[in-house]
This record gives C-alpha cells, sequence and structure tokens, in this order.
C-alpha cells in the first residue's frame, strides 16, 4: 500500500528576540493511503502544528515532509488542490444555511456552479442533513453544525481530510455521528489524518496512531500493537495511598493521584490482594487510554524530576 504521508525528522521552532519555543521537534509518521490515521497528545503537545505543515498553511523549520507525493513547501499550491482541511477554530456561519456553506465553498475552491450543486445535495443526503439543508446555522444544535464542516470536506473529494479536534466539545451522540462521517470516508477511498485528545475516539476509528508528547513523537502504531507494550490484557484500578511497590509483584502499576493502576493477567490475584485490605477494585480490559496515560505519564514525571 503507498504512503500518503511521510514526515522525516519535521521540526517547528518559534524564535524572537528573547526566547525559543520548540513546538515540533524531530517528529516523524507514515501514513498509508485510504487509512484513518490520529495522532494523540495533551494540549499543546503539537498536534495542530503538525497537522499545519502538513496541509502547508505552516512552513517546518527543518525536516522533509511528502503529502500525496508532494513536497509541502515547494509544492504547495498543487497538494492544495487534492486536501481538504477542518481546523479547529472552524465554526459555520451563523446566517447562512448547511446547503449555503458546502456549495459556497466548493464554489471558491473552483468547483463549476452545476457540479457543486450536485454534490452539495448528494452529500447532504448521505450525511442525514436534508431535513437541515435550508435553516440557519444559528438554529442548529452544536452536533449539526460539526456535521456540516465535516460535510464540507467530504463534498470535495479531495484525497486526503485533515480533521483538527473534529469532535471537541460534542455530546456523545453527536461524536458518534461524526465518526461515522469519518468512517464513511475512509470506506469512499480517502485518507483521514485526525488529531484528538479522546483516547475511546481513537481507538473506535484508527487504523493507527501516533502519539506525541512536548512536540516529540513517543509511539507510532496500530492500536492492538499500542497495547501490547503493557504486555497485559487488564487493568485493576483502585483508591489507595500505598505506594506502588506494594502491589509490583503483579505486573505493572500506574499511580494516578489517590488511585493505583495494575496491568495484569492475572486480575484474580490483584483483586483478592485489594479486597483483602478493603479497597473498593474495579477492572476492565487493556484500552489505548492506558497506553497513554502510561507512556505520556511517565515523561511528564521525567521531566518533573
Amino acid at each position: 500500500m503507498s504512503s500518503a504521508i511521510i514526515a522525516n525528522d519535521v521540526s517547528r521552532i518559534y524564535r524572537s528576540a528573547s526566547k525559543e519555543k520548540i513546538a515540533l521537534r524531530d517528529f516523524s509518521i507514515e501514513v498509508r493511503e485510504s487509512e484513518i490515521f490520529s495522532i494523540l497528545g495533551r494540549n499543546g503537545a503539537g498536534k495542530t502544528t503538525f497537522l499545519k505543515i502538513a496541509s502547508t498553511s505552516l512552513a517546518p523549520s527543518s525536516g522533509k515532509l511528502e503529502v500525496l507525493g508532494l513536497d509541502v513547501v515547494t509544492q504547495a499550491d498543487e497538494l492544495r488542490k487534492r486536501i481538504a482541511v477542518i481546523p479547529q477554530e472552524a465554526r459555520p456561519m451563523e446566517f447562512i444555511t448547511p446547503f449555503e456553506h458546502i456549495f459556497y465553498y466548493l464554489i471558491m475552491r473552483g468547483m463549476g456552479r452545476a457540479e457543486a450543486r450536485l454534490r452539495t445535495n448528494k452529500i447532504i443526503d448521505e450525511l442525514d442533513l436534508t431535513e437541515y439543508g435550508n435553516i440557519r446555522s444559528s438554529h442548529l444544535s452544536g452536533g449539526i453544525r460539526q456535521k456540516i464542516l465535516v460535510a464540507m470536506g467530504l463534498a470535495t473529494d479531495a484525497e486526503l481530510l485533515f480533521l483538527d479536534e473534529p469532535t471537541l466539545g460534542l455530546d456523545p451522540i453527536s461524536r458518534r455521528d461524526v465518526w461515522s462521517i469519518i468512517r464513511k470516508a475512509k470506506n469512499d477511498g480517502k485518507t483521514v489524518l485526525l488529531t484528538t485528545h479522546y483516547m475511546e475516539e481513537a481507538e473506535e476509528l484508527s487504523d493507527h496512531v501516533a502519539i506525541i508528547h512536548n512536540g516529540r513523537g513517543v509511539l507510532q502504531a496500530s492500536i492492538e500493537e499500542a497495547k501490547r507494550i503493557l504486555r497485559a490484557r487488564t487493568r485493576v484500578s483502585f483508591e489507595t495511598d500505598s505506594p506502588e511497590k506494594d502491589f509490583s509483584q503483579f505486573g505493572e502499576t500506574l499511580k494516578l493521584r489517590d488511585s493505583l493502576a495494575i496491568f495484569t493477567d492475572n486480575p484474580e490475584q490483584v483483586i483478592a490482594f485489594a479486597l483483602s485490605r478493603g479497597l473498593r477494585v474495579t477492572a476492565r480490559p487493556i484500552s489505548l487510554e492506558d497506553v497513554f496515560m502510561k507512556l505520556v505519564g511517565e515523561m511528564a514525571d521525567e521531566r518533573e524530576v
């Protein structure tokens, strides 16, 4: 399978007379065609910086980045014709309708009016927006507004969609509606690169993920490969003030404020031991969130030492 994005040691440094801020440092990933790839990280980790560089709205300070086989710096004009971007700060205009948002967006991208009208009606029908198509956006819910933005990207028939925090602030039902749209893009042969700090979202949608922390890449893997890092199938957690060493015999541990998580293949032993100490216990399968918390949490602890 061909690669849609190849990034090698991409950095972005902001310099002023008094200081230097490194937003991205030697970040490398490879995204395959027709897959959903998620970049995960805490706020300020560098996710949006990379997306802006890959979508040609920000120049890298160093490194090499090719998108759809084109250099993002020297071939930016050609690349922009083949991608669509929904930035995190995007908001629908309140005084126009979903139909008008999509239709005029296509016109601005250079599409003829007849083709733009055809594509607008098609995407509105496919995304179950027909009953809202001619209602001003100011009268629509936040979930519908977000669907409008994603629909604008899908209607272009771009080969690659960049979605920056596409479900930020949405309720669970609206979030899953947007997930279905993203899956549809993949099923239609598009590549999707999205940024998110919702671990459930990344685990539900992604073929591969990258974790970024303080501008550096921490991990690139499939969901199952990422989970295998913990070398366990179950997470057992409970509130306790006891030190981690008291439970390290059962597996890897993760301290979270006033609670402790144990990653283990022998949950029965951990549960019995915790119950013998009068602790309230919960257990569930290992998730991508556990991997993120373990990797990023340890790095944060190292930085603070």
